[in-house]
């Protein structure tokens, strides 16, 4: 199961490059010293690039405390946008600003109730500035989760499901004014300019019947809301799992983040043969987890809900796509019939 085309990872190493030494100002070492009790910070080096020169993650090797090491995320708004795409606009610039106060919100606050089930770094450290954000974080390769994934097997898939459905239940019927009040990173209200240059235009038409469809489900959650393979780390010896990257945390139906995490690990293909297994294989795992966390909602009800509403999270991420980058490879003929499936449950 290949995946990965595209795909930009909150801790992944460039695999054909050697991180690069990274030069820090004298403030941000303090603020590293200070928040986590280390003498010095004895080596840095460049994990990657921000999306759109937004800035850079820094793994920072420290001596003389009990961490070994930290990830920084600094955001550093750049003076010309970028972007891979051309998406240049107040509008894109904007969302992306959002996203780093979003993400660091999660990690003040309620990132705090995550658990071994639904594994995140933890967050040590926050700061701002007008045109720059600091977030450091615990180091999930020494907290024993270093291996990253570009493909996967069932099993592993499945960790990645049970990861979704734990944290799913955790934060159920969870609102959060500093988080996004819609999850994830395609949200329609967010993306105005990729629906005006959609090509499909009986899908333009019905984007915003989807997207309410999905807004008025009955059972709420928070989503992730960018659950692609990339953004989780897997443990050496085994299939456990942790994930990364909040910026598009937010309230939402959960199939959002289980539809877009299925379009990053199977082919078309694998779509159609895996889909029931894996849909149930989720289904199974949260009404577990809503025993373990004693949620008292009906897990039936809400299976029966989202078991309907996952066309409509494909079609919702495939209404993007055809605006952000037509004929992307995950707008192939599984991604296509889940759209056609939900045309005709509009025009009935």
């Amino acid at each position: 199961m290949q995946t990965g085309r595209g795909s930009t990872s909150f801790y992944k190493l460039l695999l054909d490059q050697k991180p690069s030494t990274t030069l820090l100002n004298t403030e941000i070492i303090q603020k590293i010293r200070s928040s986590t009790g280390a003498q010095s910070v004895i080596r840095s080096s460049r994990i990657q690039s921000l999306w759109s020169g937004y800035g850079e993650i820094i793994r920072c090797e420290l001596a003389g405390g009990k961490l070994t090491s930290v990830v920084v995320k600094h955001v550093q708004l750049p003076n010309q946008l970028q972007h891979p795409r051309g998406w240049n606009t107040d509008i894109s610039h904007q969302r992306k600003l959002k996203s780093y106060e979003v993400e660091m919100n999660w990690y003040a606050g309620l990132a705090q109730h995550c658990d071994t089930s639904c594994r995140i770094p933890t967050g040590i450290y926050n700061w701002q500035q007008e045109g720059e954000m600091l977030m450091i974080l615990e180091d999930l390769d020494t907290a024993g989760f270093p291996v990253r994934k570009s493909s996967v097997t069932l099993d592993e898939i499945k960790s990645c499901l049970s990861w979704l459905a734990h944290f799913h239940a955790k934060f159920m019927d969870t609102t959060a004014s500093e988080l996004w009040s819609i999850g994830t990173y395609w949200h329609l209200d967010t993306r105005p300019d990729e629906w005006l240059a959609m090509q499909n235009q009986h899908l333009k038409n019905a984007a915003k019947t989807i997207d309410t469809k999905l807004k008025n489900a009955i059972y709420q959650t928070l989503v992730h809301g960018d659950a692609k393979l990339a953004n989780f780390c897997f443990a050496s010896q085994h299939t456990a799992v942790a994930a990364v990257d909040f910026q598009y945390v937010g309230r939402g139906c959960g199939m959002k983040d289980v539809a877009y995490l299925l379009s990053s690990c199977l082919d078309e293909s694998e779509c159609e043969i895996l889909e029931h297994e894996l849909l149930n294989y989720y289904f199974s795992i949260l009404r577990s987890a809503f025993e373990r966390y004693e949620i008292t909602l009906n897990p039936e009800g809400l299976i029966h809900e989202w078991s309907e509403l996952y066309k409509y999270a494909w079609a919702d991420f495939y209404r993007f796509l055809d605006g952000w980058s037509p004929g992307h490879y995950k707008m192939h003929r599984y991604s296509q019939r889940m759209v056609n499936e939900v045309m005709a449950d509009i025009r009935r």
